[in-house]
């Protein structure tokens, strides 16, 4: 049993929406299938981190959500900035029942223990959002709060953080969430968002006791990253 994560799959199984116009997407669907089900076993778990789909509503996003549950594991799924589709949680978890669709577990306010971790987060927020901050931060923050409390009340060796937006990027930092991070214990964060040649610009390193790293499915090739979860 093991924990892996990768971001940012931006499948669009049910939309033309092609991510092989990019430089470094090209055949994506099927790298991404081989290399997970060559490193990922139907015990182990996966995180993902947002961006999921393209698809506006989630009736669109249904080839790719079979897609996800037909690759091997348990897989953990947040929201990102793209996932427009994403409804309430109980029409997400009631359409996932109705589809036959048992591998994925949504995070969203809330936290689950998977290979004896605690997996938290929430979509969070950064400075390139088109959203005004006003609008989103504040209830962004109080959903990674949330999320951060219903890790500690596992009782976990540890409480692994995965969020959307990267908390600190090319000298910015969104203090706020880093604080959260403190606040709960978390030594360590892995995010998505960030591609193609700003993969450059994305921080992976030590700030402020946390090891912050970067996910998203380009950033890794497409290979989901696994987690060490005896690391102390």
């Amino acid at each position: 049993m093991a924990l892996f994560v990768i971001s940012d799959p931006h499948l669009s199984f049910g939309v033309d929406k092609p991510m092989n116009i990019f430089e470094g997407w090209g055949n994506y669907e099927k790298r991404l299938a081989e290399n997970w089900t060559g490193s990922v076993g139907p015990s182990d778990s996966v995180v993902i981190p947002g961006d999921i789909s393209w698809g506006l509503d989630i009736n669109e996003t249904l080839p790719d959500l079979r897609f996800i549950d037909e690759l091997p594991g348990t897989k953990y799924i947040l929201k990102g900035n793209h996932d427009l589709w994403w409804p309430t949680m109980k029409k997400l978890t009631a359409f996932l029942e109705e589809n036959g669709i048992s591998s994925i577990i949504p995070v969203f306010r809330n936290a689950y223990e998977a290979e004896g971790v605690a997996v938290c987060g929430t979509r969070s927020w950064f400075y390139d959002s088109s959203e005004p901050k006003e609008k989103v931060f504040s209830r962004e923050m109080m959903r990674l709060e949330t999320s951060l409390q219903e890790a500690q009340k596992l009782g976990t060796r540890e409480i692994i953080a995965f969020l959307h937006y990267p908390p600190v990027f090319h000298g910015m930092v969104v203090q706020e969430a880093v604080d959260l991070l403190k606040k709960y214990g978390v030594r360590r964060c892995y995010y998505g968002h960030v591609h193609g040649k700003n993969i450059n610009y994305a921080f992976n390193g030590v700030y402020e006791d946390i090891r912050f790293r970067l996910v998203s499915a380009d950033a890794l090739s497409f290979r989901p990253l696994m987690i060490d979860t005896d690391e102390k």
